[in-house]
């Protein structure tokens, strides 16, 4: 099996993640352990959702109306407030041109993997890396769903178990900076995904270790929760621990 998943009718070209002997995996899972859900961010959540490019949008247009007003009542003349209009619009533009693209970016180079016994997230745009993280080693998770049906979920790993918050965003919990949460964000049918996840640690024999993964109620905060064992990070091998 290459870097594309056997049986996937995909044109023959160039692909970045050839190495990779099952598409979102640096190796073969252990016997035993199967995939039981793979996806990644909606380029489009991720550009309103974690880019904000709509309040980037909103900043030109406030500026637009006021270089307006501003070039109105200053008298100046018209054919230079068309030229200064025109140069905002076009960084207006680029500036969200290039949110677009680096959101397109993210969604194509990011795999979320869930198995039975671990989450598997590659990330990363020009130097992809790979996180493991098995369920003996997470403390807990938490579920956000948008208005749209997308959402994150967003894992807070056990103590002692750090990562760097500028190595894992946009794929960290925003404003977690002390105890970095590496976050599923903007997937489709999240809470979906959130059962899988729930099942899968539920499934997990770790006696003694308990944590929460709470789904939403509404479109912001969830308080419902359920029982998911003990969610965490380690090499593949034939045990998750």
């Amino acid at each position: 099996m290459s870097g594309r998943m056997r049986g996937q009718g995909h044109a023959e070209g160039h692909d970045d993640f050839d190495f990779e002997p099952v598409r979102g995996l640096p190796k073969m899972l252990p016997q035993g352990e199967a995939m039981l859900w793979q996806g990644g961010p909606d380029a489009a959540a991720v550009a309103r959702r974690v880019l904000h490019v709509r309040k980037i949008g909103l900043y030109f247009a406030a500026i637009f109306v006021w270089s307006v007003a501003a070039g109105i009542a200053d008298g100046t003349p018209a054919l230079e407030l068309a030229v200064s209009l025109a140069v905002l619009t076009l960084l207006a533009a680029a500036a969200i041109g290039l949110v677009a693209l680096f959101a397109w970016g993210v969604a194509r180079t990011t795999v979320y993997t869930i198995t039975q016994r671990r989450l598997v997230m590659r990330i990363g745009i020009a130097l992809p890396i790979t996180f493991n993280i098995p369920y003996t080693r997470v403390e807990s998770a938490s579920v956000k769903r948008n208005g749209d049906g997308t959402g994150d979920i967003s894992i807070a790993l056990a103590p002692g178990d750090r990562m760097a918050y500028a190595v894992v965003w946009p794929h960290a919990r925003p404003w977690h900076f002390s105890r970095v949460q590496p976050t599923l964000r903007a997937i489709a049918n999240v809470e979906n995904v959130a059962q899988i996840l729930a099942r899968a640690v539920v499934a997990q024999p770790l006696p003694g270790t308990r944590a929460a993964i709470r789904t939403p109620l509404d479109a912001h905060q969830g308080t419902d929760s359920y029982e998911a064992g003990n969610l965490g990070a380690g090499n593949f091998s034939g045990s998750a621990a």
